[in-house]
């Protein structure tokens, strides 16, 4: 439990008085179309961009999920936080595609590129995911979160859980509706330095108090030397949960399809003023991304080491992130880190509210009633909003009813959605000759086989010893690679034997086709901090990884 003070109570009202002048000065801007609403108008520049695409992908997982797998496995899921690179890819090769391209989501794009059943299909599956997974998923940790760090259990007879969830949710969805992306953007811009500040405390109060007086250095001897094996990123290829070739192979997957290709984090390039914008953005998102390992996961180590010297006391590796805040932070400092991770809460759910919207007014009510008025899609769209918020509140007692279940499989859902949507989008840009039918049934097959697995696992027991046995054993990682292999060849080989789209349907949406406007809008747009920049987020990774090896 943490017990704020007086000045801990000030500290977040002062957040909570910004963000509201922040939705209030953004509110003020009026939309008046779908550009507005869903895109900002497409008028972003790099720092609102490169901020909103880390605060949406930053949530309660990061700062209490990380936490604890920091402190249960070590450095094994730093990972899917050093992925700044794979950032580098949306900036450098997918953005000139997706920006000049003039879509409002990822679905559009596919249309485009090969045919209106891949739109339809992608819709559903990201409406679905983002519905009972995502949203889900934010709305219970974070109450749970709250509710663990706070101590409360109840105030007037109602479980503090609910009042944390429902409220966390219809704060944010209000601003949400109202203000559309240009709220959530400019949000973002406050969010992510208390984030970043709150969790930098944890860190810094962690070691200086494991260095016993004799400063930060001393502290992280203390972390390497009780976390032992811990502290290695790569793991034997017989490891039963990261093996080093599927963490390689596996991690980039996962990762290329939620940085590349998912609307939930590319929306935030095409709110972008231009190709160069956006690629600037995801340069300063990159150098943001390289600080997850050590603001969210380094902390769990160092609760490891905190708990064997007998500083802290904790049950479950869960606990390690609310502990630190609980018996480590004097006061005025813990309401900085709630603040953070109020931040983290409120920008994850925004950007999933408003993409699920983008998605089911773009994807689903335009493309029905192409005759409709910008004015009646702007409606369409807030409504859209509201339902999603509401979808997600009475989502919040199944998945509290089934939480250990879906926390399980979280992992194995992502592993085995993101195989077939990444070798579409990178087979469907690479080559002309990837025909529309292609694209399709790679997409179809490799969802297909995705939920099988799915299905199976909870009968894992059951199926033991039958000829379906292998699907369940095999580790995740593994079967998130072989499932992107099988797509790839399943997509060649249907092109070899149905049609080929035209060029002109194709102009401009694969490497071979991309247009001399376009690229001369890159070229324009390149000068040396360009390189400069994705070079030294290139070194910093690689360094990283050479540390930690």
């Amino acid at each position: 439990m943490v017990e704020l003070s007086t000045l801990d109570w000030l500290v977040l009202g002062g957040f909570f008085i910004l963000l509201a002048g922040v939705v209030v000065m953004s509110l003020r801007q009026k939309e008046e179309d779908t550009a507005d609403y869903f895109l900002a108008g497409r008028n972003a520049s790099w720092v609102v961009i490169g901020a909103s695409i880390f605060a949406s992908n930053i949530g309660s997982e990061h700062l209490v999920g990380l936490s604890g797998s920091g402190a249960e496995t070590g450095m094994a899921m730093a990972h899917w936080e050093l992925q700044s690179w794979i950032i580098l890819l949306l900036g450098w090769i997918f953005v000139p595609f997706y920006w000049s391209s003039k879509v409002y989501t990822m679905p559009e794009f596919l249309e485009r590129r090969f045919n209106s059943q891949c739109r339809t299909f992608l819709s559903v599956i990201s409406l679905v995911s983002y519905v009972l997974t995502k949203v889900a998923v934010t709305v219970y940790a974070g109450g749970v979160a709250f509710k663990t760090i706070l101590g409360i259990d109840s105030i007037w007879g109602i479980d503090f859980f609910w009042i944390s969830a429902i409220g966390l949710v219809v704060v944010t969805g209000i601003y949400t509706v109202l203000g559309g992306m240009k709220a959530i953007m400019w949000t973002s811009v406050l969010q992510t330095p208390v984030l970043i500040i709150g969790s930098l405390v944890i860190l810094v109060v962690g070691l200086e108090t494991l260095g016993g007086g004799n400063g930060m250095m001393a502290g992280w001897d203390v972390v390497e030397r009780v976390n032992g094996d811990n502290m290695h990123l790569m793991r034997a290829a017989s490891d039963p949960n990261f093996p080093w070739p599927g963490i390689i192979f596996g991690s980039f997957i996962i990762g290329f399809w939620y940085f590349c290709t998912d609307q939930y984090i590319v929306q935030r390039v095409l709110s972008a003023k231009g190709i160069k914008e956006a690629r600037r953005g995801t340069m300063f998102a990159g150098y943001l991304k390289l600080l997850p390992v050590f603001i969210f996961l380094v902390p769990g180590m160092i609760a490891v080491a905190l708990k064997q010297t007998g500083a802290i006391s904790y049950d479950t590796s869960d606990q390690a992130f609310p502990t630190l805040v609980a018996q480590l932070l004097p006061a005025g400092v813990k309401g900085i880190v709630i603040g953070g991770l109020v931040a983290a809460l409120m920008s994850s759910l925004a950007s999933l509210f408003n993409s699920s919207a983008t998605l089911f007014t773009i994807d689903f009510y335009k493309k029905y009633r192409p005759e409709c008025s910008e004015k009646k899609l702007l409606q369409v769209g807030r409504i859209a909003t509201v339902a999603v918020v509401v979808l997600g509140i009475v989502w919040i007692p199944v998945m509290k009813a089934i939480a250990d279940v879906l926390y399980e499989y979280l992992q194995s859902v992502q592993s085995l959605i993101a195989p077939g949507i990444a070798a579409v989008f990178v087979m469907g840009l690479l080559s002309r000759k990837i025909t529309p039918s292609a694209g399709f049934i790679g997409m179809l097959v490799g969802f297909v086989l995705g939920m099988v697995r799915l299905v199976l696992l909870p009968f894992k027991d059951s199926v033991a010893g039958t000829s379906f046995a292998w699907i369940v054993d095999m580790n995740w990682l593994y079967y998130c690679v072989m499932l992107f292999i099988i797509v790839c060849a399943v997509i060649v080989v249907v092109s070899m034997f149905t049609k080929a789209a035209t060029e002109e349907q194709i102009q401009g949406l694969t490497f071979g086709t991309l247009g001399k406007g376009t690229m001369k809008e890159v070229i324009n747009g390149l000068d040396k901090w360009d390189y400069i920049h994705t070079v030294g987020i290139l070194g910093i990774t690689a360094f990283i990884y050479w540390r930690f090896w």
